[in-house]
């Protein structure tokens, strides 16, 4: 049985909202530092998107839509509230004036990017490709026919074939480093930073991909610990969380890291040094579990990607 939050009533899908275009470097950053301006304002949201925007980014009004849509999707920016745009603590973290990672240039942002649109159900194709899609490799045409058949099962309404497929044609354009086939255009050779994780490979016949699988040296434990807490957060409230859970359900690190079992196992059992004792890895009377010994509320969470930015450092200055 199909379980998650796409399966759930009153899920609302989102297949647009990048205007086709891929998230490409610099765009975050542009987005983070204008909203840093106007914040200040009750009400700046006119300030941030208005018309000055397309001078200012020095982009179409469709591009500006799309630096928007993924500063919002990376959790860099929110806009819960109402004519108001205000940022993150992430966003502060990475491309604040002290910022971590300003101009993208550590693995680390990347993952946490990649993690932010897949692990969450807001963006569709990109939660369920990476949360539902069964096999190693596909085609573009799949996806596209799958989430279409996946829209009419659901009664998701106002789902246009050709709305799938541009989404479709985004998502591969934001993790494979380019088309396998054909002429390489101008907006081709921009190429997303997300295609730099390695997460999926064109192979060779045309439209034809595959997933990467295993362990993934660039991504950090302390990203790794900030994912859980975060997939725990959404999914229950328990202070235990199985390990079938972890590295299979729906929106989990297993899912969306594409990690093997033995890899999460892996991860699993350093959470004890990486949390300082708040997570422990268990497996008593035949449960596989984490068991929360302390909170950690948001703060603390993002303190976690601190650790894997300092021990690049670290790293390169020995």
């Amino acid at each position: 049985m199909a379980r998650g939050p796409l399966y759930q009533d009153g899920y609302n899908p989102q297949f647009s909202g990048h205007e086709t275009f891929p998230l490409r470097y610099g765009w975050l950053k542009k987005a983070f530092d204008r909203v840093a301006e106007t914040e200040v304002m009750p009400d700046n949201r006119a300030a941030c998107w208005g018309e000055d925007a397309i001078a200012r980014f020095g982009v179409g009004k469709n591009m500006v839509a799309s630096i928007r849509h993924w500063a919002k999707a990376a959790g860099v920016i929110d806009e819960a509230a109402v004519n108001s745009v205000r940022t993150t603590g992430l966003g502060r973290l990475i491309f604040g004036p002290k910022g971590l990672d300003p101009y993208m240039e550590h693995p680390a942002t990347l993952w946490l990017i990649h993690w932010h649109l897949a692990a969450r159900a807001e963006m569709t194709t990109w939660f369920w490709v990476f949360s539902y899609y069964p096999a190693l490799t596909f085609e573009r045409e799949s996806i596209i026919m799958k989430l279409d058949r996946l829209a009419k099962d659901r009664n998701w309404s106002r789902v246009a074939h050709a709305t799938l497929k541009n989404d479709v044609a985004c998502f591969i354009r934001t993790y494979a480093a380019r088309p396998p086939f054909g002429k390489v255009g101008h907006d081709d050779a921009l190429e997303s930073p997300l295609t730099e994780l390695g997460l999926i490979k064109a192979v060779g016949k045309r439209d034809g991909f595959r997933f990467v699988r295993g362990a993934k040296s660039t991504l950090g434990n302390g990203i790794f610990a900030y994912a859980l807490l975060d997939f725990w957060s959404h999914y229950s409230g328990a202070a235990t969380l199985s390990f079938e859970a972890i590295a299979h359900a729906p929106g989990s690190p297993g899912r969306t890291f594409l990690f093997d079992e033995n890899d999460v196992a892996d991860r699993l059992a350093g959470l004890d040094e990486v949390t300082n004792g708040a997570l422990r890895w268990s497996e008593t009377a035949g449960l596989k579990q984490v068991v929360r010994n302390a909170d950690i509320d948001a703060d603390a969470a993002l303190a976690l990607l601190a650790r894997d930015y300092d021990e690049r450092a670290e790293r390169e200055a020995a």
